[in-house]
């Protein structure tokens, strides 16, 4: 389908609908791609029934192109950038406020960190030790901030306004003092020597980032009491660190975790 054909077809849905369809737009392009073209032909049918006036129709096949989408990006490999990335994106559209969490997983020689965010994305990545290793001796209080600068580094610029909320009160507490301009403030131990992979350390350009947007939001929440934005985040970064010396498809437990447990949080914010 051609751009301006697109756009035509658009003006025949009401909002919402032209909204899901927009956010599917780039599978009406031709490809190669089997997964890609099933998807497309979905999205191209609910353009064409809601040409006849056949807004149910078209409603029932953008279902089905979301979720033939959400299971193509579960199984479609990802750049190195974006490795351990991935949305849930039935939650693409919701209306309420964006909320985030994070949190750190630690055992042995093996660390986990993960984020989930109330609009369907979500991270994990896992790390090991090893005799160059920056951390120093405030491991876990390192891999709790990590775990922010993970999630910040999702976007090209946050959402203005989000809230991120962590499970540990002194990583709260230099955030805070970042947020108030205390940038040159960092844990015990952690090295400031150049990295061969990055410009700066992360806890540097965290700090910074963090100074630049006084509209975020940083808020402490109970860990393991059932929280269902805080249970994810565990369960990510327990799943991070378990993969480092587990062999398993790691990214359909992920995006069916996060799946499971934002479903409870909207449900509960819906309440």
């Amino acid at each position: 389908m051609r751009p301006d054909e697109f756009l035509r077809a658009l003006d025949l849905l009401p909002d919402p609908l032209r909204d899901r369809a927009v956010a599917l737009r780039a599978y009406a392009r031709a490809t190669r791609c089997e997964g890609c073209q099933r998807i497309g032909d979905a999205v191209r049918l609910a353009l064409t029934a809601a040409h006849y006036d056949e807004l149910g129709s078209a409603r029932q096949l953008l279902d089905t192109a979301e979720q033939q989408a959400a299971r193509h990006e579960v199984h479609r490999p990802q750049p190195s950038s974006e490795r351990g990335r991935g949305r849930v994106g039935r939650w693409a559209e919701t209306s309420s406020a964006v909320v985030a969490a994070t949190d750190a997983s630690w055992k042995g020689r093996a660390g986990g960190i993960g984020y989930v965010v109330s609009d369907g994305h979500y991270g994990l990545r896992g790390r090991g030790t090893g005799r160059l290793d920056p951390t120093g001796a405030s491991r876990v209080l390192i891999n709790e901030l990590r775990a922010v600068d993970f999630l910040l580094s999702a976007y090209d610029e946050a959402p203005a306004g989000m809230t991120v909320l962590l499970d540990s009160l002194a990583a709260l507490r230099y955030l805070h003092r970042w947020q108030g301009g205390e940038t040159g403030a960092m844990p015990a131990g952690y090295s400031l020597r150049p990295r061969r992979w990055a410009d700066q350390p992360t806890l540097v350009r965290l700090a910074e980032c963090v100074a630049r947007r006084p509209d975020l939001s940083f808020a402490h929440v109970k860990g393991h009491s059932g929280h269902a934005l805080n249970e994810a985040a565990d369960g990510l970064s327990h799943m991070a660190r378990r993969r480092l010396g587990e062999s398993f498809d790691v990214r359909p437990r992920a995006h069916a975790l996060v799946d499971a447990f934002l479903r409870d949080w909207h449900t509960s914010v819906a309440r």
